[in-house]
């Protein structure tokens, strides 16, 4: 039998320097952190991303919510800039904010 090795990742003491992120940075990352903070607005998100863009009813039929919950979620992504919504007669089509989902994957590779 072969016996590994394994090798423990020490904590940072207080004698070695570290630099904490910038406040907007850590700000913008909270902010779309929090649009995905829920696991009904994480499956929201992919959805949108398998499809160029859906209207409220078809979002809500995918989602086992109620149309006025699967509102509030739309309404919290679109505040933090994830998804973006077009007024189209009496529905609303939503899509995702291609720049703001880049901007999103940046700041999470950068942790």
């Amino acid at each position: 039998m072969v016996r590994v090795k394994t090798v423990v990742q020490k904590c940072v003491t207080s004698s070695e320097k570290f630099a904490l992120p910038d406040v907007v940075w850590a700000e913008e990352l909270a902010k779309l952190s929090w649009a995905l903070a829920h696991p009904a607005r994480v499956r929201i998100v992919r959805l949108l991303l398998s499809r160029t863009s859906c209207m409220c009813g078809e979002i809500v039929e995918e989602m086992p919510l109620a149309q006025s919950t699967v509102s509030q979620h739309l309404k919290i992504l679109k505040e933090t800039g994830l998804v973006q919504g077009e007024i189209d007669g009496p529905r609303v089509c939503y899509c995702i904010n291609k720049s703001a989902m880049t901007k999103l994957k940046k700041l999470i590779a950068n942790l």
